[in-house]
């Protein structure tokens, strides 16, 4: 009788030496032990993405995206071998694959790849083996045989399609946090962590800033039907958020906050930007998504670093009471602010000197108060 198979992705910070790499093994062995088949996407170790980038950047202010994706790449090969061995090192087969040997297979977009199929058979028969099969995030090949990166958070999307094709139970996205909360605890210390969050509700926070669950892999998520959850690498499975296909809820579910974002005035060159643009205002100037320039870009324009901040949930946009109790709480700090919704969120744009003084107004008004 075959076992039931789990997925867990492990992110930088929770492999960040070999200390934590152990521990990572430990867990990961304990999933195994507890009757499950086990496969495992990990990122690369701490902050070895930035430090490749910056070694190109020394090399060259304006490098091939193909070389780039062939350098970056390198980190998640280094974190999946050596928890491999520390894996074994417990007594546990294990066997590590990269992107490309995971066949996880992409466009041809280099820095900023998408999953376009996945054919995960040499990870299905390590598992038949009796191997704990460890994954390289982030990373694919493209139909040409070239090496691709998934972008910003795509750890998390290589483990939420594996787990599609795998046909496993769950995915559990493991980092130092221990899920989801109705706001950012690290600003906001009324924040309280989030049991059971709905996947749209889940998408909406993604999408305006909070970073525990990425907007992609929660997409691809509802797209594959595959349950999430998000867990604190230091405590057990199930202590965290748990991610269900249920409708969003009306009631306000949490407040996130983008700071990675700059205005840029009409006349900058857009096609330098590529995919990062999220928006333009009426007098012509666009907002842009720092993050998702390409890596290295050599644009020169003065930028305006903003923010947004934004309420989740029906009544945030249908609830004039809540609305106004919103409006009053962030003109507050920055009466020039400007607001528009969309679906189910409230957002305002604000200046990332207020951010953090909004992400704590608009908690209190619309959740603290309503408890």
């Amino acid at each position: 009788m075959s076992r039931a198979c789990v997925v867990q992705k492990y992110g930088g910070s929770s492999v960040a030496d070999v200390t934590r790499i152990r521990a990572v093994a430990a867990r990961i062995v304990a999933t195994r032990r507890s009757g499950f088949d086990v496969v495992v996407v990990v990122s690369a170790m701490g902050n070895t993405t930035n430090e490749l980038l910056a070694l190109a950047e020394q090399i060259s202010p304006s490098p091939g995206r193909r070389e780039l994706d062939l350098l970056i790449s390198v980190g998640e090969r280094v974190s999946m071998t050596l928890l491999a061995m520390a894996i074994q090192e417990l007594g546990e087969p294990a066997q590590s694959f990269t992107g490309s040997q995971s066949g996880i297979i992409t466009d041809t977009r280099h820095v900023n790849a998408a999953v376009e199929e996945v054919r995960p058979y040499r990870i299905q028969r390590a598992l038949d083996e009796g191997q704990i099969a460890i994954v390289a995030g982030f990373q694919g090949v493209s139909r040409t045989g070239e090496v691709t990166t998934l972008g910003r958070g795509g750890s998390d999307t290589t483990a939420v399609v594996l787990t599609a094709a795998l046909g496993a139970e769950y995915c559990e996205i493991c980092s130092d946090v221990d899920g989801v909360y109705t706001a950012d605890p690290r600003t906001v210390s009324a924040a309280s962590k989030i049991d059971e969050l709905p996947l749209d509700s889940a998408i909406d926070m993604a999408q305006a800033g909070s970073k525990v669950l990425l907007a992609e892999a929660l997409h691809q998520a509802k797209t594959h039907g595959v349950t999430l959850s998000a867990s604190a690498t230091a405590k057990p499975s199930g202590s965290g958020t748990r991610v269900v296909p249920t409708p969003p809820s009306s009631n306000i579910v949490g407040i996130a906050a983008d700071i990675g974002l700059c205005l840029v005035p009409p006349e900058a060159p857009l096609a330098e930007f590529d995919g990062s643009i999220r928006g333009r205002l009426p007098d012509g100037r666009t907002l842009v998504d720092e993050r998702n320039l390409p890596p290295l870009a050599t644009w020169a324009v003065p930028a305006r670093p903003i923010a947004t901040v934004s309420a989740i949930g029906r009544e945030a946009v249908s609830n004039p009471a809540v609305f106004e109790r919103a409006v009053h709480a962030v003109t507050a700090i920055d009466p020039d602010v400007c607001w528009w919704s969309h679906g189910q969120t409230l957002s305002f744009l604000v200046d990332r000197s207020h951010a953090a003084d909004t992400e704590r107004a608009l908690h209190n008004a619309l959740i603290v108060s309503t408890l």
